[in-house]
């Protein structure tokens, strides 16, 4: 079965890049995030829901790939879609695309384990495993 990806754009701001006009590299792990917490939306959950239940989704692994440079001014597709989904953790991949010509600018992943309050880890609930799968 393949995964739901869903997509989100972003505008390069000037205070992302550098003084090439290149977007830096740390840029591309806020625009994960971007995406996921998007991803998540488009699934009717937010993290502000999961959060009031007593539960976080820490990141425990994050990875990225650069293949093309990003530039002031361009907008980016941000393609992000679950995987490897666990007892308490789960993955997020990605892949970064120029719009106006498609080429793959970055790719990655993070990983993340649902824990408490009290950095435990906790079972995913039955309900945002369902929404992820």
């Amino acid at each position: 079965m393949n995964p739901k990806i869903h997509t989100t754009e972003i505008k390069v701001r000037y205070a992302e890049t550098d003084n090439m006009g290149i977007v830096y590299y740390a840029n591309y792990l806020v625009w994960f995030e971007v995406g996921r917490t998007e991803y998540i939306l488009s699934e009717g959950l937010d993290y502000a829901d999961i959060e009031k239940e007593g539960l976080f989704m820490a990141v425990i692994e994050a990875h990225c790939v650069y293949k093309a440079p990003a530039r002031y001014g361009e907008t980016v597709v941000v393609h992000t879609w679950p995987s490897d989904i666990k007892n308490s953790s789960l993955k997020f991949n990605y892949k970064v695309t120029r719009k106006k010509d498609g080429v793959l600018l970055a790719e990655g992943f993070t990983t993340h384990v649902l824990i408490d309050k009290d950095v435990k880890p906790r079972k995913i609930p039955e309900k945002i495993r369902a929404l992820l799968t």
